[in-house]
C-alpha cells in the first residue's frame, strides 16, 4: 500500500534539495575572483643625470562583479606595494593610485604625471586634467575615466589646522607605500568596466623638479 504521507515527505526533502543547490549556484556565480597581477618597474634619467626607479610588485585584485546584485555595480579590492629609488638622495613623493573606465580602452601607453578625468588613452601619454580625486568610490558613464589616490593622510599644515594629503613622502635615496585592499566601487557602468595602477612620483633635485609615472597592467572588474 502506498502511504501517501511518506511520499509527501520525500517530495518535500527533493523540493527543498533543489532550491538549496540553486542557491548553491547563484552564490558560485557571484565568488570573488582573485587576479594576481604582474606590476612593472620604470627607469627615468632625468635631465641632471639623476636616475628614478619606480618598481610595483605583490600587485593583486580581488574582484566581485555584483556587489550590490546589478549589473551596473562592481567592487574590487586592490593591494600592492610601490618602490622607489633616486640615485642622488634626493627624496620625493610617491603618490599611489588607480584609474577606472567604463567601455573605455585604458590599456594604452605610460604617462609622465597624474591623470583625472575622461582621457585619451590611445597613445602613451594621457591627455585632461593633472591630479586625481581621493577615495575609490566612483559614478561612471559609458566612455568615461576616472583616477583616485589610495592615500588619504591627515597631517596639521602650517598654521596646525587639518589638511589631508595624498602621498607619502620620502628622503634619501628610496622609498615605499604598502597598501591592501584597498576598496574600488563603480556604480552607473552598464558595459565592461577596467582599472587600472599607477604610480606617480615627484622628485625635486637642485636643478630638477618632475613626474614620473608607472602604469600597472590593466584589469577587467567585470
Amino acid at each position: 500500500m502506498i502511504n501517501r504521507k511518506n511520499m509527501a515527505k520525500v517530495a518535500g526533502v527533493g523540493a527543498a534539495t533543489t532550491i538549496a543547490l540553486g542557491l548553491l549556484s547563484t552564490g558560485a556565480a557571484q565568488a570573488d575572483t582573485f587576479v594576481p597581477l604582474p606590476g612593472g618597474e620604470i627607469s627615468k634619467t632625468l635631465s641632471d643625470g639623476t636616475v628614478v626607479t619606480i618598481r610595483l610588485v605583490g600587485e593583486s585584485a580581488n574582484i566581485n562583479p555584483s556587489m550590490g546584485s546589478t549589473p551596473l555595480h562592481r567592487n574590487a579590492w586592490v593591494s600592492g606595494s610601490a618602490q622607489v629609488e633616486v640615485s642622488d638622495e634626493a627624496g620625493g613623493k610617491i603618490f599611489p593610485g588607480y584609474t577606472v573606465g567604463c567601455q573605455v580602452n585604458i590599456a594604452g601607453g605610460g604617462a609622465s604625471g597624474g591623470v583625472e578625468g575622461t582621457a585619451d588613452w590611445s597613445g602613451d601619454t594621457v591627455t585632461g586634467g593633472v591630479g586625481a580625486n581621493s577615495g575609490g568610490n566612483l559614478t561612471l558613464g559609458p566612455g568615461q575615466s576616472q583616477s583616485f589616490y589610495v592615500l588619504d593622510q591627515e597631517v596639521a599644515d602650517d598654521f596646525g589646522n587639518e589638511s589631508h594629503k595624498k602621498r607619502n613622502r620620502f628622503k634619501g635615496s628610496s622609498g615605499s607605500v604598502t597598501w591592501a585592499d584597498e576598496t574600488i566601487g563603480l556604480n552607473g557602468c552598464a558595459g565592461y568596466a577596467q582599472a587600472r595602477s599607477f604610480i606617480s612620483v615627484e622628485v625635486e633635485t637642485d636643478s630638477v623638479i618632475t613626474w614620473v609615472t608607472l602604469w600597472g597592467r590593466p584589469f577587467s572588474l567585470g
